[in-house]
């Protein structure tokens, strides 16, 4: 392997370590500066009549001790792999995270497939039929997706599409009839395919479309216009002129050469928006009670679950920080003018 490629990959984990010392750092400090109270959100307000009840949990949670020495604690048993152990679930954290953000990739996945496809398609037609009606019906959605706020869009499908149409399932993951079904990857859809039971596959699909949907429409109208940006300013470059002047036909030159180079800034954007996708789905799974990582992230600050809200941000973290090296790396795979 390139020498400088590897000094490369070395600084940026180094530099990735030192965002998450800082995310560390700042969350936990943010999180119990928070205004509230976890016994009253957890326990209820009966419970702090009792002073050995409020005493035993307190022990239990080591919120007795000085907050330098929780968060002391929690970088020794983070060091070890260690995320502590959930205020609500009772459970560690690794495990809540390894059993809800199966979900939140299968769906953020759908999510960018279907803003990647359709936001290249639009924004390829919309290059080529330049200040057309097409094209400029293909902006007006791209913008209209772009400024639409996600939650209001799901509450708006979700109010059309199942309270009025009843052409969508609801909430949740999957039906009542399958609710009994555990997944062992966690991974629904995958797992369901590749056993042959169809009929839950559907019914998951049907389930994740929706909030996919409206996670894709932002995203779909940032794709359209970069990648309608980036196939006009291809279109104008002299190699595509010489080449019609060498008698190759219009369909030649668009797929055999402007669309190579126009699509290499949508890598970019595929890798940002999976990440974003990955980390922003709190409001919608909320919404949609879709049982996932922005769902359990939201349970969790509702009821001051610390312990739970830093392994979110974690994950989070973690998840733009590498897909931010993998964008690097492959778009120095894709374009031969890019050096380490």
């Amino acid at each position: 392997m390139n020498p400088e490629l590897l000094r490369y990959i070395g600084r940026r984990f180094l530099l990735m370590l030192i965002v998450i010392v800082g995310v560390v750092i700042i969350t936990f400090t943010i999180a119990h500066m928070v205004p509230g109270d976890p016994l009253v959100a957890n326990l209820g307000q009966s419970a702090l009549n009792n002073p050995e009840i409020i005493a035993a949990y307190q022990q239990k949670w080591g919120l007795d001790k000085p907050l330098i020495e929780q968060f002391w604690i929690y970088v020794k048993n983070l060091v070890h792999g260690d995320l502590g152990v959930s205020i609500r679930t009772k459970q560690p954290v690794t495990a809540n995270l390894a059993r809800f953000f199966p979900a939140t990739i299968e769906m953020a996945t759908l999510a960018t497939v279907m803003s990647m496809v359709f936001g290249i398609l639009f924004g390829l037609f919309s290059a080529v039929k330049r200040n057309s009606p097409l094209d400029h019906s293909l902006r007006a959605v791209s913008l209209v997706g772009i400024s639409m706020p996600a939650f209001w869009l799901a509450l708006l499908l979700l109010y059309l599409f199942y309270f009025k149409l009843g052409m969508s399932p609801g909430s949740g993951r999957v039906s009542l009839r399958f609710l009994g079904y555990q997944p062992k990857t966690g991974f629904l859809l995958l797992e369901s395919l590749l056993m042959g039971n169809y009929p839950l596959f559907w019914d998951a699909l049907s389930h994740v479309f929706m909030p996919a949907l409206v996670l894709s429409a932002s995203t779909m109208g940032i794709m359209t216009r970069t990648v309608r940006s980036s196939m006009l300013d291809v279109m104008s470059q002299d190699y595509l002129r010489t080449a019609k002047a060498k008698g190759l036909k219009s369909g030649q030159i668009l797929m055999g050469h402007a669309l190579k180079n126009g699509l290499i800034p949508s890598v970019t954007m595929f890798g940002l928006c999976y990440s974003s996708l990955l980390g922003g789905t709190v409001l919608v799974e909320t919404i949609f009670d879709y049982p996932g990582l922005g769902w359990y992230a939201y349970h969790s600050a509702t009821t001051l679950d610390f312990p739970a809200i830093m392994g979110c941000t974690l994950v989070i973290t973690l998840i733009n920080c590498i897909m931010s090296l993998v964008i690097d790396l492959v778009y120095g795979l894709i374009d031969p003018r890019i050096r380490y």
